[in-house]
């Protein structure tokens, strides 16, 4: 059964956990780990996600790695980045919930290796079969509205919809999109995953309603990971912020903000 959430409030509730920060913030491509240990810090994300495959790689690494993540005291969110099968994302899936005691997995299947697009097709099929064996499901996927509905009725109580295909930082490439999105499900929480490459792209997101932002290259590679993580959580905070005020609406025509009723200036060559 689909649960809501109130997407009015101050809080992110996800699968029933609430969460002040609207942050989320991948791990991977930090110049080391005391730097990734201070962007999430300074940032205050209180969600980060982890890619079993690549840690599981790292071997001595990858357990100093682990040890860092428990010492930040954050909620670990296991992805299956680098899947591009449903067998694949389920193994994955599995592994992930038997390492760190989690049913929540970030669903990543992807159909091309030049853009990094979902699989929409084994997306909604492998949902299914982790949703079915207990799993709580953050699926990456388009901006497609079809494709949203059949996740939602496949289980998924949130949807991660791209901006710009990984790694481009190119912003939101579909606002129209994302806009009918939000509007077509306004009690589903909707977190932007992809292609957010500045502060100013967050806050576009959040200024359509939009409940938070994963991203990760953005901050891993800026020239200080810290300050830039920091930009990013006090970007989100405004455009959340700004949504919640109530942003004018855009007109074709200009419109006086000083009425021109009443102004004392006169016609002086009028006779």
């Amino acid at each position: 059964m689909l649960t809501t959430t109130d997407t009015n409030s101050d809080t992110l509730t996800l699968y029933g956990k609430p969460f002040s920060s609207r942050l989320l913030l991948g791990t991977a491509r930090y110049p080391s780990p005391k730097i990734l240990s201070q962007a999430v810090t300074t940032s205050e994300a209180e969600i980060i996600t982890v890619s079993l495959r690549r840690e599981s790689a790292r071997g001595q690494d990858g357990q100093r790695f682990w040890d860092l993540i428990n010492e930040l005291g954050v909620t670990v969110l296991p992805n299956t980045a680098g899947c591009r099968t449903v067998r694949e994302a389920v193994t994955t899936a599995n592994m992930a919930r038997e390492l760190f005691s989690t049913p929540w997995i970030k669903l990543e299947v992807i159909a091309n290796d030049d853009t990094l697009q979902p699989d929409i097709f084994h997306l909604v099929e492998a949902a299914r079969i982790l949703v079915e064996d207990g799993f709580q499901v953050f699926p990456y996927t388009t901006d497609d509205l079809s494709v949203a509905e059949r996740l939602l009725e496949a289980g998924c109580d949130v949807l991660m919809p791209w901006g710009a295909p990984i790694g481009t930082g190119r912003g939101l490439a579909n606002p129209y999109a994302l806009r009918t999105m939000r509007n077509y499900f306004p009690d589903t929480p909707l977190i932007v995953d992809a292609g957010v490459g500045k502060p100013s792209h967050a806050t576009q997101a959040m200024e359509l309603g939009y409940d938070g932002i994963m991203l990760n290259t953005a901050v891993a590679l800026a020239e200080d990971p810290a300050r830039m993580a920091k930009a990013f959580a006090m970007s989100i905070d405004a455009g959340r912020l700004a949504w919640k005020a109530g942003i004018m609406e855009e007109r074709d025509m200009a419109v006086p903000s000083t009425p021109v009723a009443g102004t004392p200036f006169f016609d002086l060559d009028a006779g």
